[in-house]
């Protein structure tokens, strides 16, 4: 029995690595998205910024680690065997849960699945213990922590008010003395700005947060306790002193210096109050089996009372557990992507295809808003609305310059809040939600910055709902999860869990090799957008954009003649995300544009080629659309395919279009397709007029005869629309490009 509880331990520590990977790549959001969206410094060196922040922070979450003991149940209340189960099912569960979120691009909240997991484990298993002795199910309350669990619950709730006010209170506060054109107040007020944010992010990470450390000694942490105040005084003064000179004589820009330790501190923050989501409850059975093991008493009979009592954590499991997330930064593709959900949503650049749809909740929200500002533009005095306009004023671009998601005075705001707010939290020995307090401080600061105007604002306010939606849906999912695994695990015994830690394992690894998204934010943005950068980018995506585009089209109708209806539901999804990226690619446009007005006539006749480009082409992914959903609706309905000369003749022509669009560098040559534009043009004449003849000898059905048509329109589109994009680039190339 011994070897089955230590193959069980080994099997937790396991998934402890798979959750530590998980949670991290669903949490890099926290304290990556204020650096990498104000782009301040290159994607290594924010890196290795936050890489230091986490690991430094892991030594600091030893205080943390009780959650996972006896924050939420009573361990004396259950033994040993029964406590391994319920360490067990939340592992399993939490894996699993964490990883279907990233696999969303959704961030959600590693603590509160923690939580809700061990509540909904310890549950399962307190009634399958009362209902196998016999007893009444009302006794369950005495196995459950009622009071710090409601603490921790009530706390996470409180946190997402708190910080969306806080991240907006401070950011319009903030604002209105930095206002956009920051430069001349930076000179000004700068020096100030760094020493606070800097004094408070030792204050609230270091001061506040010492006694968590599992290295501190108690008269290192007397000491600061004693001296708080002179300590955080002489700081202040002494770091705003030396920020002025370095703004004044060196001319650095400092903004650099606070994010970047903004971003260390974020992630000193994340470190030291999460990561007790991913190991404690590893650490905890841990404990648990070192105990038991050097009873003597049997697993069945042996009550857990020593998981009640405080405990250190050692340091060297800690830093090893920092590693692991250190290494899961640099290497994990979901992370990314669940970074840009939270970089959007914040986003000042408006006109832009955003990534969630609008809601009824959301314009009723935007209704309402609006309204209410029509009341106070009514009530506040003129000249006092054109002073605090005057401050919200956008800063105009300069010429070729791209637009950021957000600057450095907000990029700043985030991180020192956030910072504050969870690093207050872990001195408590509560386990606040760190991405509900950045996601809501980020959210706040960007409404105080006025970055949710009339046309990003339902969309905005839409992603935000979706994804407070998915926290509270993580809370039920968990629960109820966890309590489903640990249920099959008492019921099944050592054979269930053997399956269940399969089936966890290979969905996991499944799923991680087969990501590939978010690749995009380890590449270098565009700094600016001159003719000859547009030209070569309408070069590159023009052609691709052909041969995906001929490639999906070839595909539906393949699908379509030999009736294969799941493969056309499929085709379905691939031309709706064709369309989305065509649409973000379009909306570059819009950036292109948000420069100064000076911009040379070349510049604007490359922006305007490009814009019309595009157009066509998301004209093109439209049609797909179109055509993909009425292929579908054809076969799932049963109707009549198509045979004889029609189907031989339809096949004939799509595989001369798709030959025309394949290129060995996956880049069709627009210019040569252009110049078969003609003859494509007369054969797609032809094969309509065929089809028309063909009618009662073929006995094509008038539904038939509309899909066969669709398809027809839907390649002298193709046609149509690439022969105009050669064209303007044709015109580009006269008009921008210097004469040989």
């Amino acid at each position: 029995m011994q070897e089955y509880y230590l193959v069980l331990l080994v099997f937790l520590g396991a998934l402890a690595l798979f959750d530590l990977f998980v949670g991290v790549s669903n949490d890099a959001v926290n304290f990556l998205n204020s650096a990498l969206g104000c782009r301040i410094a290159s994607f290594r060196t924010t890196m290795w910024v936050a890489a230091a922040g986490v690991m430094l922070g892991a030594t600091f979450s030893s205080g943390m680690m009780e959650i996972a003991r006896s924050g939420v149940f009573h361990p004396q209340m259950f033994s040993f065997t029964e406590i391994m189960l319920i360490f067990f099912a939340v592992m399993v569960a939490d894996v699993i849960l964490l990883d279907t979120f990233n696999s969303l691009g959704l961030p959600t909240s590693t603590t509160v699945s923690i939580v809700f997991e061990l509540l909904g484990s310890a549950l399962a298993a307190a009634c399958m213990k009362l209902i196998s002795e016999g007893a009444s199910l009302t006794e369950v309350v005495a196995y459950i922590n009622s009071s710090k669990a409601l603490t921790i619950i009530s706390g996470i709730l409180i946190s997402v008010v708190v910080a969306f006010v806080t991240g907006a209170v401070v950011q319009y506060l903030v604002r209105l003395v930095f206002t956009f054109h920051f430069e001349n107040a930076y000179k000004r007020y700068g020096a100030v700005f760094a020493g606070f944010a800097i004094t408070a992010i030792v204050y609230f990470l270091v001061m506040k947060g010492a006694k968590g450390s599992s290295f501190m000694r108690p008269e290192w942490i007397r000491f600061i306790q004693e001296n708080t105040s002179m300590i955080v005084v002489s700081l202040f003064v002494g770091l705003t002193v030396l920020f002025q000179i370095l703004i004044t004589f060196l001319r650095i820009n400092i903004f650099k210096i606070v994010i970047l330790s903004g971003t260390f501190s974020l992630a000193f923050a994340f470190a030291g109050n999460d990561l007790v989501n991913f190991v404690g409850v590893p650490l905890a059975a841990l404990d648990s089996y070192q105990t038991w093991s050097a009873s003597g008493v049997a697993a069945e009979i042996f009550m857990m009372d020593g998981l009640s009592k405080p405990t250190q954590t050692p340091t060297y499991l800690l830093l090893l557990s920092g590693l692991v997330m250190v290494l899961t930064l640099w290497f994990s593709r979901k992370a990314y992507r669940v970074i840009q959900t939270s970089i959007n949503l914040s986003s000042s650049n408006s006109g832009e295809q955003e990534q969630f749809g609008s809601s009824l909740p959301g314009r009723i929200i935007v209704r309402a808003a609006m309204s209410c500002g029509k009341v106070l533009h009514q009530i506040i005095p003129v000249p006092l609305q054109r002073g605090l306009n005057s401050r919200f004023e956008p800063k105009a671009l300069a010429k070729g310059e791209a637009p950021l998601p957000f600057d450095y005075v907000r990029a700043s705001v985030n991180l020192v809040v956030s910072a504050a707010l969870i690093a207050s939290a872990t001195s408590l020995k509560l386990p606040l939600s760190t991405t509900y307090v950045t996601f809501m401080v980020a959210m706040g600061s960007s409404f105080a910055d006025g970055a949710w105007d009339r046309e990003s604002a339902v969309y905005r306010i839409s992603g935000v709902l979706t994804v407070i939606s998915g926290w509270f849906l993580t809370a039920l999912s968990a629960s109820m999860l966890a309590a489903f695994v640990a249920c099959i695990v008492f019921a099944g015994g050592e054979v269930a869990a053997v399956i269940l830690a399969v089936i966890a394992i290979v969905l996991l690894v499944r799923s991680n090799l087969k990501a590939k998204d978010g690749e995009e934010l380890r590449n270098d943005h565009p700094k600016a957008y001159d003719s000859a950068a547009v030209r070569s980018l309408l070069d590159t995506k023009t052609g691709e954009n052909l041969t995906a585009a001929t490639a999906l089209f070839a595909r539906i109708v393949e699908d379509c003649l030999n009736e294969k209806e799941k493969d056309l539901k499929r085709n379905r999804t691939l031309a709706a995300e064709l369309f989305d990226n065509l649409s973000r690619a379009r909306s570059l446009y819009y950036r292109m544009s948000n420069t100064a007005a000076k911009s040379s006539k070349a510049d604007f006749d490359a922006r305007y080629c490009y814009y019309r480009s595009f157009t066509n082409m998301r004209e093109v992914g439209r049609s797909l659309q179109s055509l993909a959903k009425q292929s579908y609706d054809h076969v799932a309905n049963r109707h009549r395919g198509f045979t004889g000369s029609p189907r031989t003749d339809l096949e004939a022509f799509v595989a001369k279009l798709t030959a025309l669009t394949q290129a060995s560098s996956g880049r069709a040559n627009v210019t040569a397709f252009a110049k078969e534009g003609p003859a494509l043009l007369d054969e797609i004449d032809g094969l309509q007029q065929k089809l028309l003849q063909s009618i009662p000898r073929e006995k094509i059905s008038i539904r038939g005869c509309e899909l066969y048509l669709s398809i027809l329109l839907m390649a002298r589109e193709i046609v149509n629309h690439y022969t105009i994009s050669s064209v303007l680039q044709k015109r580009l190339d006269a008009a921008t490009l210097p004469q040989k």
